[in-house]
């Protein structure tokens, strides 16, 4: 393999544009997934349901591919395998330029993906699958098919080996579909100080979709309502108290009072989030009896989802103000007729409404719309696909306004289907992919000669 590098003709500084002309090796890319998506049964993130991904599994196909290229074996490539818990780790690959002032860095393509259930797909979800220019299988959008395509980006440039003047980094995560565990990806290897050389540059966040810059995200945290009622017979329903009909209530109210607190931001607008802020139930819940009682508990579970320019932490006050006022003062809240009661005087007894926040919650990111990685972005995107459409959604990915927070230069991209994400039947589209791939050149080039 050494006597193979060294064959390679060398591309000097005044050639550095040259690297646009390298091509996404269809076949290379196609067989590298394809081992990448065999093993995405065993990638599977959800600990609330015994499922926690071994990401090495991953990390195999992708050293496979670079380490033949690595310094240690006579090429460019300064190979990583950060570990902090074993059997999960993350790989952090260089590409040095000649300066150590500059870099340009593309992290957050992670080696876990979400359950896939087999009886629910069309096509096995733990085997790649080829359809014309689809590629099938779980992870092919989110997020393997970036695993692949940061793998050989990485590989054509050291295969090429330009002299470029910026460093160029990848990191190739673990554990981003779930926030049960953590001390596991991208919060760790930042812990462990190995992302501070990235601040020197734009960090591309490529783990969203559409071929287009993802300009912002919104911040998230989950909550459940349980109201704590009078279990009685539906006969006699002034004897009881329902809790389902005072959550109904409740929440009518909470939602009123949060869109008002809440509304849409003016620079919602600028940065073209497709939503604004939302407090919405997407699960309901009561205790097991039969159809002519009332029960004597019931539970709304939902999320909310915040755009960058409210804050988390006022959005958790304002709630547990809103939840707090409402027990404060129960038989206030509205009633279907006037047999329905949410307090028993007679008996001493008071429905009472539970707010517990399942998860910490955190902010949104809205990207530097002023900065050198949002710029060539743009033009890399509108030179290669023909347009570009900055977008913004009520989505979330963890981390990326903490890192802002912490100094990076953030900008979001990705080039799988939106509509694939997570879904049944995922897949990505070869022809996106082989733009991705010459974006990513057009981006590196464009920066090594700022």
């Amino acid at each position: 393999m050494n006597g193979i590098i060294e064959t390679i003709p060398v591309i000097d500084s005044e050639e550095v544009e040259s690297i646009l002309n390298i091509e996404l090796s269809e076949d290379k890319y196609v067989e590298l997934l394809s081992k990448l998506i065999g093993e995405s049964e065993h990638l599977q993130n959800n600990p609330a349901q015994g499922l926690i991904p071994r990401e090495d599994l991953a990390v195999r196909h992708v050293l496979a591919v670079l380490e033949p290229l690595s310094t240690e074996n006579g090429g460019p490539l300064v190979i990583e395998k950060l570990t902090f818990v074993e059997g999960r780790s993350n790989v952090m690959i260089t590409f040095p330029g000649s300066s150590s002032d500059k870099c340009v860095s593309f992290v957050g393509s992670h080696m876990d993906v979400v359950p896939a259930n087999p009886e629910t797909w069309e096509r096995y979800p733990f085997e790649l699958t080829r359809d014309g220019d689809r590629l099938y299988g779980r992870g092919t959008t989110d997020c393997l098919g970036h695993v692949a395509l940061l793998t050989e980006f990485m590989r054509s440039l050291a295969i090429a080996r330009p002299a470029l003047s910026r460093t160029v980094y990848v990191l190739l995560i673990a554990n981003e579909e779930n926030s049960l565990i953590t001390g596991v990806g991208v919060d760790a290897v930042y812990k462990a100080e190995k992302m501070e050389v990235m601040k020197k540059g734009p960090i591309f966040w490529i783990d969203s979709a559409d071929s287009q810059p993802c300009v912002g995200t919104a911040g998230v945290i989950q909550w459940s309502l349980k109201g704590i009622g009078k279990l009685f017979h539906s006969g006699l329903p002034h004897r009881g108290i329902n809790p389902i009909e005072m959550l109904m209530e409740a929440l009518s109210i909470i939602q009123k009072r949060f869109f008002e607190d809440f509304p849409r931001h003016p620079n919602e607008e600028i940065w073209n989030f497709q939503t604004g802020s939302t407090l919405k139930p997407t699960q309901f819940e009561t205790a097991r009896g039969s159809l002519n009682q009332i029960p004597p508990h019931a539970t709304i579970s939902g999320d909310i989802r915040l755009t960058p320019f409210y804050n988390m932490e006022d959005c958790v006050a304002a709630v547990e103000r809103y939840v707090e006022e409402i027990n404060n003062n129960i038989t206030a809240l509205p009633t279907r007729c006037e047999w329905s009661k949410f307090a028993l005087p007679e008996e001493g007894m008071t429905g009472k409404i539970l707010l517990t926040w399942l998860t910490h919650g955190e902010n949104g990111i809205a990207c530097k719309l002023d900065s050198e990685g949002y710029r060539v972005i743009v033009q890399s995107t509108e030179e290669i696909c023909g347009e570009v459409k900055p977008y913004a959604i009520n989505g979330t990915l963890p981390l990326v306004r903490w890192l802002q927070e912490s100094g990076f230069d953030i900008q979001i991209v990705g080039y799988g289907r939106s509509d694939a994400y997570h879904a049944d039947n995922e897949f990505l589209e070869l022809e996106s992919m082989k733009k991705a791939f010459k974006i990513l050149m057009r981006i590196t080039s464009k920066l090594d000669q700022n």
